[in-house]
């Protein structure tokens, strides 16, 4: 664990700080609404669940401006091709991941809202029903048809339900779209759902649309309500509390209190991600609409299909990927594939398994092309935590099945800069496993070099590599199932060295 700390500093620290903001946060708007002498007579009816569902309010939107950020794929590219060190980038890697734990924090906090919400509105209704004359009873019966509209509470007869201002208030029916738009949004992004039906979760994932438009308006009904400022002045609940049923007496010193609605503020927390956002979406469309030559296709074996292309323009790292569309198969769906080919070679291309309805679709309608080969629109390239195996003396590339796709833009382009005697190459060593038919050369890279593959007894491989290279820096690339990246993050703490002149284990996982 203290190895993964050192190496991973910057990722834990951003974690701290996300954290310890989403505390503050909240405790700083408990105890306004708590102690703000402004909300004096909304406590009276509410109670501390005032405080709470105010609180986690402002957490949703503290989260609600982070969600976007991680899925900026071109700000991130940006950020890891300019200034960053390798510490920064590996951070930038872990993009998917924080998307995941705001997307989880804002789930939790929009539990404890709804749950606040619902007492709220229990303490609303509850108060027209008491059988003798309280502050709470009073203070409900400034109905909406007073001058000026001042009225406390949202429910105005007790012959009103819960459920009838839930769907005929701004605030109630936007709420209850955000659940909704939320429940899809995260069910669909399980596991087994995006592997297996990834339509389902990319048009499931853009009702955040809806959810950031419903969250801008949730606040447009003003139900949270507290004691206007110049009533406040005239009326000091202080003051004035304890005398409540004096106040139709028209008291000079003691008025009526007028209330007004705290004004929507979720716009304001996540208007810049929003615009950030809609800005790296047309540059994708820019970028897509761009003409893309399709030069060689070729069918693999086990259903794997290599597309060669050339687009204007284009350039790339190794390791990364690519985001690709078929408009005669899906208008809308973009898929990311990583590049296979070398950055020195004058084509980039991919490879792609059948592991879905658009990827056997798109196989199909390419065994089936006669002369007409279908038009492809291509986003990208994107950056990946492989761009840096350069970076490293020693470099250990592990795929398991298509995982071999990313390192086959390596394996290549080792071989160009080895061709070339490029003197910035760092790496001495290379490892690599891919599937091995019975060809000449290799069928993912062209390469004369194959190796066969299997399971193999991490703790040796390690181990080996940890003698033979005792003061060297050591990248281990991975891209595969989760249970192969446990295994081997926790073979890269085991035999790293605690003195950092000595050799060091850096884990780098393909995430996209």
């Amino acid at each position: 664990m203290g190895n993964w700390v050192v190496n991973h500093w910057l990722a834990v620290l951003c974690l701290v700080a996300w954290l310890g903001l989403n505390v503050f946060l909240f405790v700083h708007a408990f105890l306004k609404y708590e102690k703000d002498d402004k909300y004096y007579y909304t406590r009276e009816i509410l109670g501390v669940t005032l405080a709470v569902a105010r609180a986690s309010a402002f957490c949703l939107n503290f989260n609600s401006m982070l969600i976007l950020i991680p899925v900026c794929r071109n700000l991130l590219s940006f950020l890891r091709g300019s200034f960053c060190s390798r510490t920064l980038r590996k951070s930038l890697d872990h993009n998917l991941t924080f998307h995941k734990l705001v997307a989880y924090m804002i789930c939790i906090f929009t539990a404890i809202h709804i749950i606040a919400h619902l007492f709220n509105f229990e303490r609303y209704s509850r108060s027209h029903h008491v059988t003798t004359i309280t502050l709470a009873s009073v203070l409900s019966s400034l109905h909406h048809d007073k001058e000026g509209g001042f009225w406390l509470n949202p429910i105005q007869s007790p012959d009103m339900t819960v459920l009838y201002v839930t769907f005929t208030t701004i605030a109630g029916l936007s709420g209850v779209i955000i659940t909704i738009a939320l429940i899809l949004m995260v069910t669909s992004s399980m596991e087994f759902i995006r592997r297996h039906y990834f339509e389902l979760f990319w048009y499931t994932h853009h009702l955040f649309i809806i959810y950031m438009v419903c969250l801008w308006i949730h606040g447009l009904g003003g139900i949270v309500r507290g004691q206007t400022e110049k009533s406040m002045n005239e009326s000091h609940p202080h003051k004035c509390a304890q005398s409540f049923e004096k106040w139709d007496d028209h008291d000079p010193d003691c008025k009526e209190p007028q209330f007004e609605g705290h004004p929507p503020e979720s716009w304001k927390w996540t208007l810049a991600p929003v615009a950030l956002y809609i800005f790296e979406r047309f540059l994708r469309f820019y970028r897509s609409q761009q003409k893309v030559v399709i030069t060689k296709v070729v069918m693999h074996p086990s259903k794997v299909l290599e597309l060669q292309m050339k687009k204007h323009g284009f350039s790339m790292e190794v390791g990364q990927y690519i985001f690709v569309k078929c408009p005669s198969i899906s208008f809308l769906e973009w898929h990311p594939f990583t590049l296979t080919s070398a950055p020195e070679e004058d084509f980039f291309s991919i490879h792609i398994r059948a592991a879905g309805d658009w990827t056997e679709n798109l196989i199909r309608v390419f065994e089936q092309q006669n002369s007409l080969i279908p038009r492809i629109e291509v986003d990208g390239p994107f950056g990946t935590a492989s761009e840096d195996v350069f970076q490293y003396e020693v470099a250990v590339l592990v795929g398991a099945g298509i995982g071999v796709t990313p390192f086959a833009s390596i394996l290549k382009s080792i071989w160009f800069k080895l061709q070339h005697s490029d003197h910035k190459l760092k790496t001495q060593k290379a490892g690599h496993a891919a599937l091995n038919f019975d060809k000449a050369t290799d069928i993912l890279t062209g390469l004369k070099q194959k190796t066969f593959f299997g399971r193999p007894m991490w703790d040796n491989e390690f181990s080996t590599i940890a003698t033979t290279h005792p003061k060297s820096v050591v990248g281990v690339f991975l891209c595969g199932p989760l249970t192969l990246a446990k295994s081997l993050r926790k073979c890269c703490h085991r035999y790293s060295s605690l003195d950092p002149r000595k050799v060091q284990f850096y884990f780098n996982q393909e995430n996209f």
